[in-house]
């Protein structure tokens, strides 16, 4: 795969945000998938050739992937994070042709909290802000395809004020929100008609995030007839391994090559 790393599609207090892509050398399908680097709502810079290994499993299928940085807790909350990766997206649209993609396929994929914010791209997109002096925001973000592992989709059970909050979530200074923005950035409240074809993935064991969190925004998926899918992992926590991985893997890249093959 070809790497171009600090591709810059932003800049916030003076700083620059950026993400890196990866690209097929050989058979590209022109199609691009957003990696939301994500955990805890924290974000981190690791070397681009480090990261060979995990887009592999994408790039070898002809896809372009682009591994997206949003401003990290604990400086920045998920607000800023979903600004930034919203920003993110129209900047991908907008420079397609750059970067050799269809602007009408793109697909987000993430885990945990990155997860969060790749539900969020799914359900919570518009078409751009017309007369934006900033022509990146008079594009649209839409995705066409989500792939989503182990997600929280309902805030408001883990910020400060939900009476029967996880005592983990106060290691997550992104989870300092009202009950208010907890709402507002909740997937699981968001589920429209419109909203992208979405792949769930989920441990049955998951004690971080637990698994109802998938359940219930499947069955609002259902209720809005809405394209999904969730696949349980009997014996997953938080995070997979072993086989676990590789099957998990191999649905995501399934549901892409469904969702965003050529029409």
């Amino acid at each position: 795969m070809e790497i171009t790393p600090d591709v810059v599609y932003g800049h916030k207090d003076g700083l620059a945000m950026t993400f890196d892509v990866f690209r097929p050398k050989e058979n590209a399908n022109g199609a691009g998938i957003l990696f939301m680097v994500s955990g805890g709502w924290y974000s981190n810079w690791t070397p681009p050739e480090q990261l060979r290994p995990l887009f592999a499993v994408l790039t070898s299928k002809g896809f372009t992937v682009f591994a997206v940085r949003h401003g990290s807790s604990p400086r920045y909350g998920i607000p800023e994070a979903v600004a930034d990766v919203r920003r993110s997206v129209r900047y991908i649209r907008l420079n397609a042709e750059k970067f050799q993609i269809d602007p009408n396929r793109i697909g987000v994929y993430g885990m945990s909290a990155g997860g969060h914010l790749s539900l969020v791209l799914g359900t919570m997109s518009d078409e751009g802000k017309a007369g934006d002096k900033d022509p990146v925001e008079r594009v649209s973000d839409r995705v066409q395809a989500v792939v989503a592992f182990v997600a929280p989709t309902d805030l408001t059970i883990m910020v400060k004020e939900a009476p029967d909050r996880l005592p983990a979530y106060a290691r997550f200074p992104a989870l300092n929100l009202d009950m208010t923005a907890a709402r507002t950035l909740s997937p699981l409240l968001a589920v429209s008609e419109d909203d992208a074809p979405t792949l769930l993935l989920a441990g049955a064991k998951d004690d971080l995030v637990p698994i109802d969190h998938s359940r219930k925004i499947r069955d609002a998926f259902a209720e809005k007839q809405v394209t999904h899918e969730l696949i349980e992992f009997p014996e997953a926590g938080h995070g997979f391994g072993g086989k676990d991985i590789t099957k998990a893997a191999a649905e995501m890249v399934e549901w892409f090559e469904t969702h965003l093959a050529k029409k």
